[in-house]
């Protein structure tokens, strides 16, 4: 029997992805607010994490695509008016483009009777609950903080944990997953909550409600375009749509053509791809002069650790939790990006006191070349640092990189002048 040749190989496919996530063409020479715009509109969702190790995750995803931008201008987008992104639970807890609001408040309904642990116990609480938000309609933007609203005992006190929640902080919580609040700004990283008709364009609140299962289409077909080729775990994962609600989304999506099923070379199972995706992008291989990008760990390209190995071979792991003696990467490991491949990781930190941006570790991926992506990773760390206002980079020795780094980002000897 002949062998049935795939739609795209392994190569083809991580080139669709790059070009989807706005990772294959060079960086803006200054990018401005319409860069920024452009970001979060073609990625659907960045998410956000409270680790500050180098920098916010949001703000780094900005970083690998657009260089050094300014990261107030994220922020303006998202907690200015007019406002062109919101805070709600995307891929995690991520900054949305505003029109998928419509097509999360299935999700907000839901979470009115599902959400999880205390924050559903909560949704029993119901006078409480109304207390917490009569307090922040007459005080918002309001911090949970600031929220000095009793709660009579129910039965015994609960555990503590919950990193540390007050019940407060646990109701405001269960009223943003409802969307009766939303976030209006942040202070330092606390959320200031307020209800959405203070903080929404009246015209995204103005949409009619879409059905369930027109705004789970909607959904899967939004990370789709933004994923550009992947499977039905991928496409379902972007969003966090369960399988149930997937399946039927992904079938009407490929009968009107949005979505083209397809086979790439080593994958079992078979992918779509986005019928707007670029199935012939130029993209750098690894090379010196290659595009080059530091990745966040949160960052929507590598966010889905299966879809990471199965596109690039990484297998990819946050290891913050992991004891460190147990570590074997690091606490804060980047991905690092050169052309169409993952070549490396480096265990970073940003020493403000010191002025110095620290590596741990680096470690190259089998079969790279060392000394080219050393020069590349040496560059990429240098505007990191620069962007971040450190005047220095140091290298530790540890990692089958870090020689090699150390070498490459150490500033060329001066020569002497002829005189």
């Amino acid at each position: 029997m002949k062998a049935t040749t795939a739609d795209f190989s392994l190569a083809e496919a991580r080139r669709i992805a790059l070009a989807a996530q706005g990772l294959a063409g060079p960086r803006p020479a200054a990018a401005g607010a319409e860069h920024v715009r452009g970001m979060v509109e073609r990625l659907g969702a960045v998410q956000i994490d409270s680790v500050n190790v180098i920098a916010r995750s949001h703000y780094l995803v900005g970083w690998s695509r657009l260089g050094a931008y300014e990261p107030a201008l994220l922020d303006r987008l998202a907690y200015e008016a007019p406002r062109v992104a919101f805070e709600y639970w995307g891929h995690e807890a991520s900054l949305l483009p505003v029109d998928l609001q419509p097509l999360l408040r299935w999700r907000m309904e839901a979470a009115r009777h599902d959400a999880w642990g205390r924050i559903r116990a909560m949704g029993r609480r119901k006078a409480f609950v109304g207390k917490v938000l009569a307090a922040i309609e007459d005080r918002g933007p309001i911090g949970a903080g600031d929220l000095d609203v009793p709660m009579k005992p129910r039965g015994p006190k609960a555990k503590s944990g919950w990193w540390g929640w007050s019940d407060a902080k646990v109701a405001v919580e269960w009223l943003f997953w409802s969307g009766a609040v939303t976030t209006a700004a942040r202070r330092s990283f606390e959320r200031l909550y307020d209800l959405p008709a203070r903080v929404l364009p009246p015209e995204v609140l103005a949409v009619t409600t879409p059905s369930v299962a027109d705004a789970q289409r909607a959904l899967v077909a939004r990370g789709a375009r933004a994923l550009g080729i992947g499977t039905e775990r991928d496409l379902r994962d972007y969003y966090r749509l369960k399988p149930d609600a997937a399946r039927p989304a992904i079938a009407a999506l490929v009968e009107d053509g949005t979505l083209r099923r397809v086979t790439v070379a080593g994958w079992s199972k078979p992918a779509y791809v986005h019928r707007d995706a670029d199935t012939a992008p130029a993209v750098d291989a690894v090379a010196d002069g290659a595009r080059a990008a530091l990745l966040s760990p949160f960052d929507s390209l590598v966010w889905a650790r299966e879809r990471t190995e199965h596109l690039f071979g990484m297998v990819f792991r946050l290891e913050i939790y992991t004891p460190e003696e147990k570590r074997v990467h690091g606490y804060y490991v980047l991905p690092f990006l050169l052309g169409d491949q993952l070549v490396a990781r480096v265990d970073v930190k940003a020493d403000r006191a010191a002025g110095t941006l620290r590596v741990h570790a680096a470690h190259l991926e089998p079969g790279q070349p060392a000394r080219v992506v050393a020069r590349a990773l040496a560059a990429e760390l240098r505007g990191l640092a620069s962007w971040l206002g450190l005047p220095a980079v140091a290298i530790a020795k540890k990692g089958n990189l870090a020689t090699e780094l150390a070498r490459a980002i150490r500033p060329a000897p001066r020569t002497a002048r002829r005189t």
